[in-house]
């Protein structure tokens, strides 16, 4: 989950700051120490759903699709960030509850990359590229987004229903291509 600030004050209180439990591969992004709940409509829960930094200026929830089918959530596949006209649920901290009234979502497979990985690539922002899983599950994936920012490094983000179905754990052959 991604927090911005009124909703981290309305969970944790005026003026909390989130503490790093360890950082992210992309420079200046953390897992946080601290979690929430998440409930939804079937009032089933997600426990300890973590929070990552940095704060941003909406909040959102990025859940794999099976998350979702558990907590009786119809979510759309979207790019991080594109959060409107999309479900919402409540969701519990230790100081207090939020509605979120919309914001999560099954975040589309994507690649960040930096401006030279892109000339690289020979795409630009908004392209889809493949990404080719090779093993015992060889997959590829025909929509990987690409998002270009001058801070990233190279590194593609999938939900862990579709790490999970290609067997990425155990993959050692992998290929982004356009």
């Amino acid at each position: 989950m991604h927090l911005c600030r009124g909703d981290i004050d309305a969970l944790f209180g005026k003026g909390y700051e989130l503490t790093e439990y360890r950082p992210l591969y992309q420079p200046g992004n953390f897992a946080a120490n601290e979690m929430v709940t998440l409930i939804g409509p079937r009032s089933r829960v997600i426990s300890n759903l973590r929070i990552l930094g940095p704060l941003r200026p909406e909040s959102q929830i990025e859940l794999a699709y099976t998350d979702a089918i558990s907590l009786g959530l119809d979510i759309p596949v979207r790019l991080s960030g594109n959060v409107k006209d999309t479900p919402g649920a409540w969701v519990m901290g230790p100081k207090g509850m939020i509605q979120l009234k919309q914001g999560i979502i099954r975040a589309a497979i994507h690649a960040h990359m930096n401006p030279e990985d892109a000339e690289f690539y020979g795409v630009k922002q908004g392209d889809l590229m493949k990404l080719r899983v090779g093993g015992d599950a060889a997959t590829t994936f025909e929509k990987v987004h690409v998002r270009i920012d001058k801070t990233v490094l190279l590194n593609v983000h999938m939900d862990t229903d579709e790490a999970n179905a290609c067997g990425l754990h155990k993959a050692k052959d992998i290929q982004l291509f356009k």
